[in-house]
C-alpha cells in the first residue's frame, strides 16, 4: 500500500517534507529547512535515514522552507533527481548557493566571536555543497506529465505563490490500483500583483493542503494603503524604514507597490535600497519569465516599462556597500532578506537600527513562531543578534495583506474547484491553531474528511479511505 510520512511542516509552518512510499518507489515531496525555535532547527541536523534509497524529490517552489534542505540531502547520499518547474530551477541556482554561503559565513562569525553553543560552529552545508546539488535538478513544464519513479507520474500546475511555484499531482500505481495525491505546496492569493491565480485543483483521491493562513482572512483594507501610511510616518520621523522581505516574491511585490504609490503621490520619493544579492538576481530571473507573470505586469514589461523600479532605486550587491548603509541617517527605505529575520543581511541592519527610536521596522509577511521576526512583531524589548542583546527602541509596524499565501476562504475556494470530494485531505504547513481552523472550515463548508497529521506521522492510504496512522521517525 502507499503511505505518506509527514517529516516536516506538520504542526509548524516550515520544513516541508512529505515522504510517499509505494511497493516500488520512494518519493520525497518538498525538501525544506526548518526555521524557528532551537528545537525545530535542530531537526535540520537529523540525518534522513532513507536519503540514499529515495528515487526522486519533487520541489513545489524555491523558498528555502520547501527546497533548502536539498544540499544536505545530497550530503546524506541522495543521488536521484529533483524535479521542479524551469523557473524554480533558475531561482534555486541563486537561492541554494546563497544559503550555503550564508551558513558558512555565519559559522565563521560565530567561531570568531564565540557566540555559538557549538565548538566549533559548522554550517549545515557549504556553498560548494549547494552548487553541487544543482546538478540534481530536472525541470518539468507546467501541465507536462513525467514518470519520476517506478509507478509514479508527476504533473505540475500553477500555484500562484511565487515565480515557478506549483501544485504537484502524483499518480501512483502501486500494484493494488491507482491512487492520485495532490500537494498544494504554498498556494497564492487571487488577484495578487505580479503572479497569476492558482490553477483549479484536478481530481485526486487525497489532498495535502497548506494552512499558513488557515485561521484568518486577509484584511479588506488594501495593503498598499497601509504601506503608504507606514512610509509616510517613517519619513516624518526622519529615520530609516527597514523591511525584512523574502528575496523571492515579496521584494518584487514591494518594489511594484512602492513605485505605484510614488506615481500616485501617496508617498514621498525616497531612496530605496534592495540589500540582497539574492533578491537582485531573483528580480532579473523574474523578468526572464514573462509568461509566468500576470498579464498586466507582463504587458508593461513588453512595452519597455519598469514596474519593479521606484524612482530612486539602488541595488546593493557587495558587502562593503551593505555596510555603508549603516551611515545613512534617513529618511529612506531598506529591503533586505531574510523575511523572518533568521539570517542574511537583515540581521546586521536590525543590530544597527533597532536601538534608534527614529527608525521603523515594518513586517510585511508571515512570521513563524520562534523566529526573530515573530519576537519583534510580538513586542519584545530586546533580541539576541550575533551573540549580543540588542535593545528594541525602533517603531515596529506591520502591514497585513502582502502575504503570498491564500487565506482561509481562498484555500477553501481552491479545494472546491476539485470535480469531486477526495477520500481525505491532510492539513499541513501551518501552526496548530491555523491547521485546526482550516480543517473545521472545510468540513463545515464542503463536508470533506479532514485530517491534521502530527510531525513524523505515517498514514497508510488504505482502500476506501480507511486511513491507518502509524507513528514514524525521520
Amino acid at each position: 500500500m502507499t503511505t505518506i510520512q509527514f517529516l516536516g511542516a506538520a504542526g509548524t509552518v516550515t520544513g516541508s517534507m512529505f515522504l510517499v512510499t509505494t511497493r516500488e518507489a520512494r518519493v520525497l515531496v518538498d525538501c525544506g529547512l526548518f526555521q524557528g525555535d532551537r528545537q525545530l532547527k535542530a531537526r535540520n541536523w537529523q540525518r534522513l535515514a532513507s536519503a540514499a534509497r529515495l528515487d526522486a524529490v519533487v520541489l513545489t517552489h524555491a523558498h528555502l522552507d520547501h527546497a533548502g534542505y536539498l544540499p544536505r540531502l545530497m550530503k546524506d547520499e541522495f543521488a536521484g533527481r529533483a524535479y521542479c518547474t524551469p523557473a524554480t530551477a533558475d531561482l534555486l541556482g541563486v537561492l541554494l548557493p546563497d544559503s550555503g554561503f550564508l551558513q558558512e559565513e555565519e559559522a565563521q562569525h560565530a567561531n570568531r566571536k564565540g557566540w555559538s553553543r557549538h565548538k566549533p560552529a559548522a554550517p549545515l552545508y557549504t556553498l560548494v555543497d549547494a552548487q553541487r546539488s544543482l546538478r540534481l535538478l530536472r525541470p518539468v513544464d507546467y501541465g507536462d506529465e513525467r514518470e519520476i519513479a517506478p509507478g509514479v507520474r508527476l504533473t505540475f500546475r500553477q500555484a500562484g505563490h511565487i515565480l515557478g511555484s506549483a501544485t504537484a499531482q502524483l499518480v501512483v500505481d502501486d500494484g493494488d490500483g491507482r491512487t492520485t495525491i495532490a500537494f498544494s505546496g504554498d498556494l497564492g492569493r487571487r488577484a495578487a500583483p505580479l503572479m497569476p491565480d492558482p490553477a483549479p485543483l484536478a481530481a485526486a483521491d487525497y489532498v495535502v493542503v497548506e494552512s499558513t493562513y488557515g485561521d484568518r482572512l486577509h484584511p479588506a483594507i488594501p495593503p498598499a494603503a497601509e504601506l503608504a501610511r507606514v512610509v509616510r510616518e517613517a519619513a516624518a520621523r526622519g529615520g530609516m524604514l527597514i523591511v525584512p522581505a523574502f528575496a523571492v516574491g515579496r521584494t518584487q511585490e514591494l518594489l511594484y507597490v512602492l513605485r505605484e504609490l510614488e506615481e500616485a503621490g501617496e508617498i514621498p520619493v525616497l531612496d530605496v535600497f534592495v540589500d540582497s544579492p539574492m533578491a537582485i538576481d531573483a528580480t532579473a530571473i523574474m523578468l526572464d519569465h514573462l509568461g509566468e507573470l500576470d498579464e498586466g505586469t507582463a504587458a508593461v514589461l513588453r512595452r519597455g516599462g519598469r514596474p519593479l523600479a521606484p524612482q530612486r532605486l539602488h541595488m546593493v550587491r557587495d558587502a562593503a556597500q551593505s555596510r555603508a548603509l549603516n551611515s545613512i541617517r534617513g529618511p529612506g527605505i531598506i529591503l533586505s532578506a531574510s523575511g523572518m529575520c533568521t539570517g542574511g543581511r537583515i540581521k546586521h541592519h536590525l543590530r544597527v537600527r533597532l536601538p534608534d527610536a527614529r527608525n521603523t521596522i515594518c513586517f510585511a509577511g508571515f512570521q513563524a513562531a520562534g523566529t526573530r521576526g515573530r519576537a519583534l512583531q510580538d513586542g519584545v524589548k530586546s533580541v539576541w543578534i550575533f551573540g549580543e542583546q540588542v535593545p528594541v527602541r525602533a517603531h515596529i509596524a506591520r502591514v497585513e495583506g502582502f502575504s503570498a499565501h491564500a487565506d482561509r476562504d481562498q484555500i477553501a475556494d481552491w479545494l472546491a474547484t476539485m470535480p469531486a470530494p477526495p477520500r481525505a485531505a491532510f492539513v499541513v504547513h501551518g501552526e496548530a491553531p491555523a491547521s485546526a481552523a482550516l480543517a473545521q472550515a472545510v468540513r463545515d463548508r464542503l463536508g470533506w474528511r479532514m485530517e491534521v497529521p502530527a510531525l513524523d506521522d505515517i498514514v497508510v492510504l488504505a482502500p476506501e479511505a480507511n486511513l491507518v496512522h502509524v507513528l514514524g521517525s525521520p
